[in-house]
């Protein structure tokens, strides 16, 4: 699925062509983790299989960016690029980079999100999440190992990343929204969902974040 948010090519300005030292690694206005979440939330939304869902990633990534007053495009060289960069820099009347806008051009990150460069494997993040659904199913039953399978259901729909790196936060989001709505759970899952939730991140041998209401 597309970026269609983003101004794509079509621009006589753009100031981020290939070979013109645009930080590839880092920058020092955006921290690591807002660049690596940038980068998870557009690869989510460019595999997402509804408009809806595609939609809320795009959102999620234009908030979090804007909160260091830095917005995001994907350049086609070929191969498609992720580029964060400073709102200022983009003109938004004509959807371009205006280059006498750009005070210092290393304060933009570039990622790729095709070819031999793409550092995810979302295939093995799925695959290890499932192996640890059935460790938790193997050890503790259907019901342990029912409730594990929606976790993974749900990281692998919102947050592409492995169960034992999620957050307080992402585990209270999955107890009390996707868990409730989303999963149609009968009532022994519901009864044992937190025990469920410990017993996974024992099988990944991992401590459980601490779990809190939302």
């Amino acid at each position: 699925m597309s970026d269609s948010n983003d101004p794509r090519a079509g621009s006589d300005h753009e100031a981020d062509g290939s070979g013109n030292g645009v930080d590839d690694a880092a920058s020092a206005d955006l921290p690591d983790d807002v660049v690596d979440e940038a980068e998870r939330l557009t690869r989510l939304e460019r595999t997402a299989p509804e408009d809806a869902e595609a939609k809320a990633h795009l959102e999620r990534r234009a908030a979090l960016l804007e909160a260091h007053d830095f917005t995001a495009r994907i350049r086609d060289d070929g191969d498609d690029v992720l580029v964060l960069h400073p709102e200022e820099w983009h003109d938004e009347a004509a959807g371009v980079i205006r280059t006498d806008r750009i005070d210092d051009i290393s304060r933009a990150v570039e990622i790729p999100l095709e070819g031999a460069g793409d550092p995810d494997d979302w295939e093995a993040v799925d695959s290890h999440n499932r192996d640890l659904v059935a460790r938790v199913r193997e050890r503790h039953g259907d019901v342990h190992g029912d409730n594990a399978a929606l976790l993974a259901d749900f990281v692998g729909n919102h947050y592409a990343k492995q169960i034992p790196e999620l957050t307080s936060e992402e585990l209270a989001e999955f107890r009390s929204e996707y868990f409730v709505r989303n999963a149609w759970p009968s009532d022994e899952q519901q009864d044992v969902i937190n025990e469920s939730i410990t017993l996974i991140f024992e099988a990944a041998e991992k401590p459980v974040p601490e779990l809190q209401d939302r």
